[in-house]
């Protein structure tokens, strides 16, 4: 197990743990439920996002033996049948509504074991989960090339035409029955708003009209594949053709070895609406030079051509010094979609060199790191506050559209919100515009202890500002909250003065702060002010309105002051 873990790490990967079903539920749920669980022990290894090729067993494997050079990479070939031979799919020009791109290939001759066959219907559900983006921008299908007779049809119906029987169900459904009949099941449930709302409904036919599937939700029962399966015919439906490519170069490379030809793939052609065609799958290699200079200065190290493209090739990537040393010529085979730019080369390069063995150097460059001023006068301030008997809050930067609107006595529309897309619960909907409603929540979280409470809390608002990049800037606040049997304006007032005092700004008008009287939404009539420094408005101070007091769950007055601390730095 040591070994297996430090073969991993060097090889850019880590092995999470070494567990089995057992241990997993027995942690979770209590050793009585783990009882007749399975004792297989199961290694999790964490795989990067970006290699695709190693998301199944067969590919993990083909990576670490040719890594430890116990095997050279194979080169996967292309069986381009004779003219006629070649399995079609047609794609029709009602798709491009609603899944415009398809592409297909055939696994000729496979032999599957049980293990074989979990692993490729594991590998599917993987990259369904993180290439295709939940079946958004890619769905594929598996089928049992000798149940169905091509040339097949990739076509979109209303739902109330298509009628089949779905994976392992009993009888046949019409589409919008099968909608209707997966919206309590757990795991497909989450793929029907894909197409839910269409007016089409995407589904491919073979020649004698038998239902293949109908992306992205279901495959049809009358093909699917078992262990016994010797043809298996593969389609690839989707939003975005590069990944449709790659995810099928993915799923023949990995699981051609248990062709009777291993590492061969039948090619199919697809027939756009146009009359275009094109054979896929397209297993294209590519050609990439690079200076050796270029990958010893960016990872630090100084190897020979040579040796760098021994490192290259046992990283599955084939590599040969070409015109006398100045250059490494790397041949990027199918399997290695992730290799866009000459840094991920180079980075490939640092991996098999090993991250550990490169010396570590003292930077060239000589620089001290300074504290941002905003965070400085935070610091001092939050210091000094606490000297002055208040208590230190901090809250979520998230809350509820309620918090900062209607519970404060405002339309939403006026507080120039941030909102979350898709919130996950009622409590995280907005960015907060202002710090108030935290420290409300958290007196009223705090009802049991002694008054007086005294709060405060200096942290950042969001706002919308259609001027800024993203759209949205930052402001840092300072809020402070009174809570007793009497409202303590005067108290907030002191504190207002003992921060302007630190911060020496003087109590006139010229070049210091003023306060003035103003109404608020969410204060008493008659008890609230601005205050203005350094010729802006940076704030409000007052007693809460008694009905604001209300709406947050409390039962006594209270005072508060907010304040922009941004102009002062």
């Amino acid at each position: 197990d040591e070994e297996f873990n430090e073969l991993c790490f060097e090889f850019g990967l880590e092995l999470d743990e070494i567990t089995s079903e057992k241990d997993i539920i027995s942690k979770e749920k209590g050793e009585e439920k783990a009882k007749g669980a399975s004792d297989t022990i199961l290694y999790k290894i964490d795989v990067p996002a970006n290699r695709y090729d190693l998301l199944c067993l067969e590919g993990l494997v083909r990576g670490l033996q040719v890594f430890k050079e116990r095997i050279s990479l194979p080169r996967y070939e292309k069986i381009i049948p004779a003219q006629g031979e070649g399995q079609r799919l047609i794609i029709t020009e009602e798709t491009v509504q609603v899944r415009p791109h398809a592409v297909a290939a055939v696994l000729r001759n496979i032999t599957f074991t049980k293990e074989r066959y979990d692993s490729f219907i594991d590998l599917q559900e993987k990259l369904h989960q993180n290439i295709c983006r939940r079946r958004a921008l890619v769905a594929i299908g598996t089928h049992d090339l000798d149940t169905i007779s091509g040339p097949f049809t990739y076509t979109a119906k209303a739902p109330s035409e298509i009628k089949f029987k779905p994976l392992n169900q009993s009888q046949e459904y019409s589409a919008s029955q099968i909608m209707d009949l997966y919206k309590t099941d757990s795991h497909l449930r989450h793929y029907l708003h894909l197409i839910e709302n269409k007016p089409l409904y995407p589904v491919i036919y073979d020649s004698n009209g038998v239902v293949l599937s109908m992306p992205p939700i279901i495959n049809g029962d009358h093909t699917k594949i078992s262990v016994n399966t010797r043809n298996v015919f593969i389609e690839c439906t989707g939003t975005d053709i590069t990944k449709a490519k790659i995810v099928l170069d993915i799923i023949v490379t990995m699981f051609s070895e248990y062709c009777e030809k291993p590492f061969s793939v039948e090619a199919a052609e697809v027939v756009y609406p146009n009359g275009k065609t094109h054979i896929y799958p397209e297993l294209a290699y590519r050609k990439e030079k690079v200076k050796p200079e270029l990958i010893n200065k960016k990872i630090g190290i100084s190897e020979t051509p040579s040796s760098l493209a021994k490192l290259l090739t046992r990283m599955c990537l084939k590599s040969h010094v070409t015109g006398n040393g100045n250059n490494i010529e790397i041949e990027i085979p199918p399997t290695r979609a992730d290799i866009i730019h000459a840094c991920d080369i180079v980075e490939d390069a640092a991996i098999a060199y090993g991250y550990n063995n490169i010396q570590m150097t003292i930077p060239k460059t000589y620089t001290i790191a300074n504290q941002l001023p905003l965070n400085k006068l935070t610091e001092l301030l939050r210091l000094d506050l606490a000297a002055a008997g208040f208590t230190e809050a901090l809250t979520f930067a998230l809350c509820s559209q309620e918090d900062i609107a209607d519970k404060l006595g405002m339309d939403i529309s006026a507080t120039k919100a941030v909102r979350i897309a898709n919130p996950k619960t009622a409590e995280f909907q907005v960015a907060r515009t202002t710090l108030l409603p935290g420290l409300l929540k958290t007196i009223a979280a705090n009802r049991k202890m002694p008054l007086p409470l005294k709060l405060f809390e200096i942290s950042d608002i969001v706002v919308k500002d259609p001027n800024t990049d993203v759209g949205a800037r930052n402001y840092r606040h300072f809020c402070a909250i009174y809570y007793n049997k009497s409202p303590g304006f005067e108290i907030i007032h002191g504190l207002l003065d003992r921060v302007m005092q630190l911060l020496e700004v003087p109590p006139n008008e010229e070049n210091g702060y003023t306060i003035k009287a103003t109404e608020g939404s969410a204060f008493f009539p008659g008890r609230c002010a601005e205050i203005f420094a350094k010729g802006q408005s940076i704030g409000k101070l007052g007693v809460l309105h008694p009905d604001v007091i209300t709406k947050f769950e409390l039962t006594m007055p209270c005072s508060a002051l907010e304040i922009n601390i941004e102009p002062f730095v």
